[in-house]
């Protein structure tokens, strides 16, 4: 359902600033993310038992360890009987019956049935069912109603999958039904990609954790916790290091623990100011700097590096920065390092703006907004917030989407085309 165009203020975004001419160097989104992409290495597997693989993602191709059924079974209630001898009026003889789990070993000859249940492996000589609802049974004599078919409600071995079949692929992140099939193939401990240890540290003497004493200009460690939270949802075991206060020493104490980790994410000190400290002290103990800044609003002041063998992002110290960083880049890298594919460009879908927008200028905005959904299948209707701080948690809060607009777009009126990122 499209919106129909009227006449509205450009009130809904308040026009951005300029960035300024110095910033040419800032890059685009689509390249920081693949180089960031490009530079995270697999970080390896482990055996998980069946009943703990929800969730993981399998790091292997795993192959059927026996068909199923792993013999010709009945998919019904009934009697096994040779579909030459079924005809309606024929009179059968019982010889017998065969739970589910107790094959008879007889086998049903010229006039025979065998009572059969669902489940019940198939006997020698049958090749059909009739169902129970089909006959008539006096003693050991059963009279049939309808004629059968060959090969009807039997389910041949192997029908569902053989002995070596791959059932499900490496890169797959396993669910219920997953969970089920793998079973189903006589699997008990399942290999899957280790869950990445990431290690969080926020940075700034202003920052305190919640439910500590604050002093009066404090503020509690909010990005911390929601990137952690976020991280843990993509499938990382991550780990919040103790805040690092805005001294080279306490900076260098805190990324001494970052040896044993899979991956460094720092909150706050990468921009320029007197005590943005995290840049100047990771190059002290030997940050391989790959890049810094991007052309991206919120979240410019990103870094990406190495640190010896461990990936580095420093995300920006404003709470919704740092988590729009994190759905952009980190979440992905964490996925990438667990063996997903990951596309090149942030995954996006078409919406309908419902209000104006104004003019972009030359970063990609990401806007926060609210959703509804089209009935009957049409575009979700957003409606970015007319403030976009990126320090406003409570905004971020209330939103379901991202708008994704990108660098130089013209204003854009209430009913246009747009596209977004659904928030997780």
């Amino acid at each position: 359902m499209r919106i129909q165009k009227k006449k509205v203020k450009l009130s809904c975004i308040k026009a951005a600033p300029r960035t300024p001419k110095g910033d040419h160097f800032m890059l685009d989104v689509a390249t920081a993310r693949a180089r960031i992409l490009a530079n995270i290495p697999f970080c390896g597997q482990e055996t998980t038992p069946l009943n703990m693989a929800c969730g993981r993602i399998l790091a292997q191709d795993l192959p059927a360890r026996r068909a199923n059924p792993p013999v010709a079974v009945s998919a019904m209630d009934g009697y096994a009987a040779r579909v030459e001898d079924t005809h309606p009026g024929a009179v059968l003889h019982v010889v017998g019956e065969a739970p589910a789990g107790h094959p008879s070993g007889l086998e049903v000859g010229r006039g025979e049935c065998l009572r059969i249940f669902t489940g019940s492996q198939v006997p020698a000589g049958a090749d059909t069912i009739v169902i129970q609802e089909n006959v008539t049974r006096e003693g050991e004599y059963v009279t049939l109603s309808q004629a059968g078919k060959a090969g009807q409600f039997i389910r041949a071995r192997g029908q569902d999958f053989n002995q070596g079949d791959v059932l499900l692929h490496a890169g797959r992140k396993l669910g219920p039904r997953d969970i089920g099939l793998a079973a189903a193939g006589g699997h008990v401990w399942l290999p899957t990609a280790r869950r990445p240890r990431v290690g969080i540290l926020a940075t700034g003497d202003e920052i305190t954790l919640p439910g500590d004493p604050i002093a009066e200009s404090g503020v509690f460690n909010s990005a911390a916790f929601m990137v952690s939270a976020l991280l843990e949802q993509a499938g990382a075991d991550p780990v919040l290091l103790p805040v690092a206060r805005d001294t080279t020493a306490s900076l260098t104490r805190s990324l001494t623990q970052a040896r044993q980790l899979d991956m460094l994410v720092t909150i706050g000190g990468a921009s320029v100011g007197t005590y943005d400290l995290v840049r100047s002290t990771l190059d002290d103990v030997g940050l391989e700097l790959d890049f810094w800044k991007i052309a991206m609003r919120p979240g410019k002041p990103l870094l990406s590096g190495r640190l010896g063998h461990t990936p580095v992002i420093g995300l920006p110290g404003n709470p919704v920065a740092a988590l729009v960083c994190s759905i952009v880049f980190v979440a992905p890298a964490i996925h990438t390092m667990m063996g997903l594919s990951v596309p090149a460009q942030p995954a996006t879908e078409p919406a309908i703006l419902a209000c104006a927008v104004r003019e972009n200028d030359e970063r990609q905005d990401f806007l926060r907004a609210t959703l509804i959904e089209a009935p009957l299948g049409g575009l979700p209707e957003v409606t970015p917030f007319a403030r976009q701080d990126s320090a406003q948690l409570n905004i971020l809060a209330q939103s379901q989407a991202l708008v994704v607009r990108p660098p130089n777009a013209p204003a854009q009126d209430a009913g246009t085309a747009c596209r977004m990122i659904r928030l997780p």
